[in-house]
């Protein structure tokens, strides 16, 4: 088949050149179309449940709303975690499901079973399903500037900002931070009530009555219809004070007779502080799970450059997030390493060849590859991110491999055949190609069978490995067709009859290699030696090698979280935060912008306690810091946060603490999480286990959430005496929330927007509690009461939240990890906890985080990676024909981790999983430079040649091909090797492991190979 491929080709030369030219703008087109993004989407198929019930303490919350509907969903097929956090007023309930889960069906399956659960929870209760986002969608942030109060810009954001960005396509919803959200505020006077015999509940009845419009019907005239409309609505502070609320005899008792009418608020859960000058008012625009992030960030600014020209005058938006600014150097680092290799690999194929013309011919084979991948990548789905594209950058020095046997073969074939053979050079070109398409074809199989573990591989590192393993074999299977058509074409016209003479390069390889491999075979003891040496060396340092799941990729920006006291007001932590802005502005001048969010956020999608604040640092460019080290300045920042007692911090960066909380609910590289019923337990535990964890060498930011120490004021109903007034429970909880939280009991209409209608006391009475437990009462019947004749108010304390998984307890003790691999740290972290902490009965902990991660990965790469081993061994052995052979050839493997191991040392990386896909590209590499060799020492055996002349001539006359599939392959990364950008963090160990491995492993093929082939195959016959 592959050589009636090659002969049709080269009798349609002229169709296949137009074909190939008709593929390259099909990749043009497909590039220009492919999403583009920093990171494949890494989200698991995720449903979010954001409740929010106002003036609910958290362990309310948990009684009242999060064990019903947790009790609800649990059970839901292809569930496999839930996770709920309640906290004051709100809970946000997770359900994770297993991949591959259609995310509008669990959508659906989550929310009618929350239909079920539905009238089983408070009246109060408002909320549903979050929007369809992930933790990557979070792609662009800013902030509204200019001089109007924070009311005003809050309400500019809402009701002319927000409605036409979320009229864009992909934009999941747009999340507004920070300012003061208007309403018609209505304040009762109990005095004033108690005076005229006005109850609450009266007053309420009369708002909500006379505020709102409706349709009576129409009104025939004549030939035309008139529609009638009840106009009962208000729109001003006059027209709502001159509501009627009872008539006492001729006269009317007025809301503003009762009551205060002005412009208010509603309560606030959070604020938005920014360089440390006051608070702020924040636009976050969120993506739908999919989205072409470049896309959509280009739409916004956009539509964010329309919104700007039509606001008031000195009104400014100013982003300070912008995940395009990411994407265009995560993907600009790949990309310019992707170049650098093209050039590279052009070098070399020039050097190596000798012949402008054959390395022309070869080097085509580059873009053409390329480009077919793009086609193959957006018929599949994939984006151009950093992985996928990295994928391509790995695959560079792999992809010339099947175009440098056929070129190299037909160059031979066009200087030798005419004289012996004849034929034309369209003929000499088809038999030289039918020559090696057999071993081209099995080698480029073998590579692509090496890549096929990473496509097992699950949860996180999955989804970042597969579009690299997916690119890696779309490019490879695109170079094989190509060799095999468009090659053997393109070499038909372009290349001629020329001296068949070895380049200068070569010659000098030639030179040194020679004799090496005949002390080698006159020697061969001393080479098993001294390669038994080395593996022996190898095996002693591996277990030196620190192990660690993935590298941290620089995301540019730094945002540290800050928690204070449980008890903390909004307001005091604005003012906290405010300090700790203008310290950080003053004393690190690589900061450039802070914008931090106290609190939770509008949506709920963040669900932080007033005392937590994540705080965004965005730094100056590199060129202008006073020392070019990240670790450097995170050090000058944590010694500025030091100043200020009884704030624990902890350094992160956007996407990793998103990407964090998915997996496990908490941020960290490594979180432990502490099971149980009792809450008071659970704290215990966590900071026995936070001070045995922050003595453990390499610990760094060790924190465990303050989970206790909130002061509440606890109202006691004395439920004989409120019977006695004719007041129930329910009644008495109504009033206290009404006075303090608020309740928002209408809208009304204000120039096309909605404004809430809020009923709630006077705010004096949040202000102390005293002045709380004297409010006057009116009852029914229309006697007046204190507030103390009914409730005591009782000071006592309790969590900040209450955190569960499978409907089970936890808290979470997290640390990140400096100056040491992952893998020990956590084991001796084991130890510690498990010597110095002991669980009561009904206790457990679970160690998650990166580390959960890395386990994962590693056991799954201990079935696979031998699998594919045996694959590739069963490969070799139906190619030879011979178990002997295809042993011989798998002894390569070893020989080329030796200099992975060694290089993975000495650079002072760990063993992540990127270096792990390093060592399975070398098995491909490896395993290919042995079939060359031992296919052509089997051609000579065929031949008559017997004995050492076997090895010998059959080693140099491959030394050419086994050189330059080396040495392009390392070149090819050696850009990923140099390269500084965002994601060459995570390309880095890969390249030092192959790079490695292929000087060890092309050193003892060209010397051990030849030595192992007498000795085994050819039973040590030197005639």
């Amino acid at each position: 088949m592959l050589d009636t491929l090659t002969e049709f080709a080269l009798a349609r030369r002229w169709l296949i050149l137009v074909l190939a030219l008709a593929l390259a703008g099909f990749g043009v087109r497909a590039f220009q179309q492919l999403p583009i993004d920093a990171f494949p989407d890494v989200s698991t198929t995720q449903v979010k449940l954001i409740l929010k019930a106002p003036g609910m303490t958290p362990e309310e919350v948990e009684a009242r709303i999060a064990q019903p509907v947790e009790t609800e969903l649990l059970g839901i097929p292809h569930q496999t975690v839930l996770r709920s956090l309640s906290k004051n007023a709100l809970v946000d309930i997770t359900v994770d499901f297993e991949e591959g889960t259609d995310i509008y069906w669990a959508r659906q399956q989550v929310s009618e079973r929350f239909a079920n659960a539905k009238s089983d929870l408070p009246d109060n209760v408002s909320g549903g399903l979050a929007p369809i986002s992930t933790p990557l969608s979070e792609l662009f942030m800013f902030t509204v500037e200019g001089p109007l109060s924070l009311a005003e810009k809050r309400t500019l954001l809402d009701w002319t900002i927000r409605p036409q960005l979320r009229a864009l396509p992909g934009v999941a919803d747009v999340n507004a931070l920070g300012g003061r959200v208007a309403t018609f505020a209505v304040s009762p006077d109990p005095v004033a009530l108690a005076a005229r015999g006005v109850t609450l509940g009266e007053l309420r009845a009369a708002l909500e009555a006379n505020t709102r419009k409706a349709g009576a019907g129409r009104v025939n005239e004549g030939e035309e219809t008139w529609v009638v409309r009840v106009d009962a609505g208000v729109a001003s502070l006059d027209s709502l004070r001159r509501i009627g609320v009872k008539a006492v005899g001729p006269t009317v008792v007025t809301v503003g007779d009762v009551a205060s009418v002005e412009m208010g608020e509603l309560t606030r859960y959070g604020a938005v502080t920014q360089n440390g000058r006051g608070e702020a008012v924040e636009g976050l625009v969120i993506g739908l799970k999919g989205v072409n992030a470049g896309l959509l960030i280009e739409n916004v600014k956009a539509r964010l450059a329309e919104i700007e020209a039509t606001l008031p005058k000195g009104v400014s938006l100013s982003p300070f997030y912008d995940r395009a600014q990411l994407v265009d150097r995560a993907v600009g680092t790949v990309s310019t390493a992707l170049l650098e290799a093209a050039v590279l690999v052009v070098v070399l194929l020039l050097l190596f060849l000798g012949n402008l013309r054959a390395a022309v011919v070869v080097a085509l084979i580059l873009p053409l590859s390329v480009l077919a991948t793009f086609v193959l990548m957006r018929q599949f789905g994939l984006s151009a991110n950093l992985m996928s594209l990295g994928g391509l950058a790995i695959a560079i020095g792999l992809l010339v491999d099947a175009a440098v046997v056929v070129v190299e073969n037909v160059v031979a074939h066009l200087a030798h055949d005419a004289e012996t053979t004849g034929g034309t050079r369209q003929q000499r070109v088809l038999w030289a190609v039918q020559e090696v398409s057999v071993p081209v074809a099995s080698g480029i199989a073998i590579i692509a069978i090496v890549f096929l573990p990473l496509l097992t591989l699950e949860g996180l590192e999955g989804k970042l490995f597969a579009p690299v393993a997916l690119t890696i074999v779309f490019a490879l299977a695109a170079s094989l067709l190509l060799a095999l058509t468009a090659i053997p074409v393109l070499a038909s016209v372009l290349l001629k009859r020329a001296a068949h003479e070895d380049p200068w390069l070569l010659r000098r390889a030639r030179a040194l290699y020679e004799p090496l491999l005949d002390r080698s075979l006159a020697r061969p003891k001393r080479v098993y030696a001294a390669a038994a040496l080395l593996m022996v060396a190898a095996v002693a340092v591996y277990p030196t090698i620190g192990k660690t799941f993935m590298p941290v990729m620089d995301e540019g920006d730094i945002l540290v979280q800050l928690e204070k006291l449980p008890s903390i007001s909004l307001e005091a932590a604005v003012a906290q935060d405010l300090r700790v802005q203008q310290a950080l502005l003053k004393n690190v001048p690589e900061i450039r912008r802070i914008v931090a969010r106290a609190g939770a956020d509008e949506l709920g999608l963040d669900p932080m306690s007033l005392n937590d604040t994540d705080s965004f640092l965005v730094l100056k460019p590199v060129s202008e810091w006073r020392k070019r080290d990240k670790a450097w300045l995170t050090d000058e920042i944590r010694k500025v946060v030091d100043g200020f007692p009884g704030i624990a911090y902890n350094f992160t960066q956007p996407i990793d603490m998103r990407v964090s909380e998915m997996l496990t609910g908490s941020r960290g590289d490594v979180a432990i999480k502490i099971f149980g019923p009792d809450l008071a337990t659970l704290n215990r535990l966590a900071a026995q286990i936070f001070q045995v964890v922050e003595k453990v060498p390499g610990a760094s930011d060790v924190y465990t959430p303050q989970n206790a120490g909130v002061q509440y004021l606890q109202a006691e109903i004395d439920r004989d005496a409120a019977a006695r007034f004719g007041l129930s429970a329910d009644e008495v909880g109504l009033l206290l929330r009404t006075q303090l939280e608020g309740e928002v009991i209408g809208t009304i209409q204000q120039q096309g927007r909605r404004v809430p209608l809020q009923l709630r006391g006077p705010q004096a009475l949040r202000e102390s509690p005293d002045a709380l437990q004297a409010i006057r009462l009116t009852l029914a019947d229309g006697r007046e009461i204190s507030l103390d004749q009914v409730v005591r108010l009782k000071r006592t304390t309790g969590p900040v939240a209450v955190k569960r998984e499978n409907a089970a307890r936890f808290t979470v003790v997290q640390s990140n990890v400096a100056g040491r691999d992952l893998v020990s740290f956590v084991g001796d972290a084991q130890r510690a906890v498990a010597r110095e902490v002991k669980l009561p009965p009904g206790y457990h902990l679970a160690w998650g985080g990166q580390f959960e991660n890395q386990q994962r990965a590693a056991e799954r790469l201990m079935i696979v990676v031998p699998v594919a081993l045996l694959l590739i061994g069963f490969l070799l052995y139906v190619t030879f024909g011979n178990a002997a052979q295809a042993l011989l050839v798998m002894m390569n493997v070893p020989l080329a981790l030796i200099g992975g191991i060694f290089a993975l040392a000495a650079s002072g990386e760990y063993l992540s999983v990127p270096a792990s896909v390093g060592f399975i590209a070398l098995l491909g590499i490896a395993v290919l430079n042995g079939v060359v060799l031992v296919s052509h020492f089997n051609q000579l055996r065929a031949q008559g040649i017997k004995g050492d002349a076997v090895v010998r001539e059959g080693a140099l006359r491959r030394l050419r091909p086994v050189l330059m599939t080396a040495s392009i392959a390392a070149f090819g990364l050696v850009p990923l090797l140099f390269a500084t950008g965002p994601g060459s963090e995570i390309q880095r160990p890969l390249a030092i492991v192959v790079i490695g491995g292929l000087v060890s492993a092309t050193l003892l093929t060209l010397v051990m190979l030849p030595l192992l082939y007498r000795q085994f195959i050819l039973k040590g016959a030197r005639a």
